[in-house]
């Protein structure tokens, strides 16, 4: 397997067997009692593999099975078999009913705290947004279904609206138009600089973004980072938002709807004045990168529709996902290695 391979940079970044005693604790007996369970980072390993590479469990077990470098990763023998498929979804499961969704907050806090401990340098402005996710529903057939009296397919998902825009009509007038989406959120704090993700929640389509916006700071400041200005687009531009980040000595560099600068009052001048600082200035022009950072998601990693049914079920997908993109810019920070680099072969 070449030195420069993606997967053995990986492996040996992270100290994977830190997890183990974390992970056994979520099993029944721990462990101990019963059969013999299989390593949980080894089972962690494949969960990563199969969100690096976007696949199911079922097309993971067979990569494991026919890849070296990802036999190797998750520490398989040459000879010895992967997991059934049917385990990593028993795996998920004893995660979400021992840890909740703790677990994964404090994965992804783990993943982070390498990269500061690494010397990954993290810049002075964090981007906050959210993206959307398809509900893994067929709406036509659900709403059959509930004509029939029977309930959703997905109890948890609701409609959202993925964005509004303006357009012309057939008569040349401009108009508003409203596209929805029906499915899940996931709201994210990136460091513009390091381009890894900080902290990030979970919610149906429904919510309202400027809501979840000072738990995501605050997960951040719980991680010590050297954030001075938080950016984020008009859906965040509310009151409690940007007097909670004067409360903490943070910048705003949240876009102001235009009502604010239109106003007829003296209480536009602390917005006028806003819009002119540069650190508002320069946050906008970071923003960008987290739109770039969910293309990748989506594009690379399966984000854009759910993986399974229910809340819960969607929160580890998009934990597991953010947790991929981290790793593979941890390693390119770290190593010099892409996720798609060609190794080079050994001499």
């Amino acid at each position: 397997m070449p030195a420069g391979h993606f997967l053995r940079q990986l492996l040996a970044l992270v100290d994977w067997d830190k997890f183990t005693a974390r992970l056994i604790e979520l099993y029944k007996g721990e462990g101990v009692v019963g059969r013999p369970p299989f390593n949980p980072t080894l089972l962690l390993k494949m969960e990563f593999i199969a969100y690096l590479y976007d696949l199911t469990e079922r097309q993971v077990e067979v990569y494991v099975n026919e890849n070296l470098p990802a036999k190797y990763f998750v520490g398989l023998a040459a000879d010895e078999s992967a997991p059934d498929h049917s385990t990593l979804s028993v795996f998920r499961e004893r995660l979400i009913q021992g840890g909740k969704l703790k677990v994964f907050e404090e994965l992804l806090f783990e993943i982070v705290q390498i990269g500061v401990r690494n010397g990954v340098q993290f810049g002075s402005i964090q981007v906050v947004d959210s993206v959307h996710s398809m509900a893994n529903v067929n709406t036509a057939k659900d709403k059959g279904r509930q004509k029939q009296g029977k309930g959703p397919h997905d109890p948890d998902v609701q409609w959202g609206v993925k964005h509004q825009r303006k357009v012309k009509n057939e008569e040349g007038q401009e108009i508003s138009q409203t596209e929805y989406f029906y499915g899940y959120k996931t709201h994210v704090s990136l460091n513009a600089e390091s381009g890894l993700i900080t902290s990030l929640e979970v919610t149906s389509g429904e919510a309202y973004d400027g809501h979840h916006f000072c738990s995501l700071v605050e997960h951040d400041l719980e991680q010590k980072l050297p954030v001075k200005t938080y950016a984020a687009d008009k859906g965040y531009d509310d009151g409690n938002n940007h007097f909670y980040l004067e409360q903490r000595g943070l910048h705003s560099a949240i876009r102001l709807k235009d009502m604010r600068l239109r106003k007829k009052d003296k209480n536009k001048e602390i917005w006028i004045e806003l819009v002119h600082t540069p650190q508002y200035q320069q946050g906008l022009k970071e923003r960008y990168k987290i739109e770039r950072k969910f293309g990748e998601a989506k594009q690379g990693h399966g984000l854009g529709r759910c993986r399974y049914l229910g809340r819960a079920k969607y929160a580890v997908q998009a934990f597991f996902t953010a947790i991929a993109l981290n790793l593979k810019r941890l390693v390119k920070l770290l190593t010099g290695v892409g996720f798609k680099t060609q190794p080079i072969p050994a001499a």
